[in-house]
């Protein structure tokens, strides 16, 4: 497995593994047995940076991690997220976000227990608090970072002004927000600001929660507590529509061997050294299918190609339910 360097010097995988879809958010939970198999697997495979977060479950994927990752420790990287209004002991969810210091302290130390770890290697704020000014927050995960309980720090779906704030109190290695053909919005202002500050880009749903595979069209039923039932880029119509962004990615595919899903990731390796794609699967076929994006190289008529098929296409329905982009990028 090929690697690469975040912020700060934190060296990962090309590809990590995103492991939310294990415990959460795209239908029953899958088999812990079976999930920590594959978990191993990837390990073997060469995946060292495995994403998971206190909030997916809750709790759960956190434990699933830690027994999984427990004999290889020292090996990999694990990134956590604390930021959501979460009763440590019950799990109960509150209205929304808390990052008060007090209580990420709180949160670390049960992330702590639960990954089985002493340390964890990327912290990542979930959400950010518009109660609790970003200083703060940089600064009690200073703090722990100087206690040895966290290595780095990172943001997830932070606006531009709040990573300026945070990075001048203590220097991100990560900033985690949604990026890939499907959600492009990034390259504008993002991506630029994060190459300046020598920061790293984990994005995360890099296949367009699944729907760059290929293997999702307007007649696809979800099960009922998969969340893509309430994402409006994926009502029937909307899917319908988007079908078109599909059909770029596969008529690559088909010139070069390859999956839909395999150009879908290596066009999103192309766009940077310093971004690592976490994908996520329950499938050993699925997990290799995506390391294959590693070896697959795209040169600058195959990127201008996708480029300017993609610019002609306009996707169908936001990204996310209004309540929860009202969340993000503040």
């Amino acid at each position: 497995m090929k690697t690469r360097t975040l912020g700060q010097g934190l060296e990962v995988s090309t590809l990590g593994l995103g492991c939310m879809g294990m415990s959460a958010a795209y239908g029953p939970a899958a088999g812990k047995r079976d999930m920590i198999a594959l978990i191993r697997t990837a390990v073997e495979r060469g995946i060292t940076h495995f994403d998971t977060a206190e909030a997916y479950g809750p709790f759960a994927n956190e434990a699933l991690l830690g027994e999984a990752l427990a004999p290889v420790r020292d090996q990999v990287v694990i990134a956590t997220k604390f930021g959501f209004d979460i009763d440590p002991v019950t799990g109960a969810r509150g209205a929304g976000t808390n990052s008060q210091p007090a209580h990420i302290r709180v949160a670390v130390e049960a992330s702590l227990k639960r990954l089985r770890t002493e340390r964890i290697d990327l912290l990542y704020q979930h959400r950010v608090d518009p109660a609790v000014a970003i200083e703060d927050v940089a600064d009690t995960v200073k703090t722990l970072i100087a206690e040895g309980k966290v290595a780095y720090f990172g943001l997830s779906e932070a606006g531009l002004q709040t990573i300026r704030r945070a990075h001048a109190v203590q220097p991100l290695a990560a900033v985690q927000s949604e990026y890939s053909l499907f959600w492009r919005e990034p390259e504008q202002a993002l991506l630029p600001l994060l190459a300046e500050l020598g920061i790293g880009f984990v994005p995360f749903s890099p296949l367009g929660a699944g729907f760059l595979s290929g293997k999702i069209d307007e007649h696809t039923q979800f099960d009922a507590t998969d969340f893509r039932n309430a994402v409006p880029r994926f009502s029937a119509e909307a899917r319908r529509a988007n079908m078109a962004l599909v059909e770029v990615v596969k008529a690559m595919a088909a010139g070069k061997g390859a999956t839909p899903a395999q150009v879908a990731l290596a066009w999103l390796l192309a766009q940077g050294s310093h971004i690592s794609p976490i994908p996520g699967t329950t499938r050993l076929h699925r997990l290799d299918e995506n390391l294959g994006a590693v070896d697959l190289v795209l040169d600058e008529a195959d990127l201008a190609r996708i480029n300017e098929d993609v610019a002609q296409i306009r996707v169908s329905g936001a990204r996310l339910p209004e309540a929860a982009l009202k969340m993000t990028g503040q």
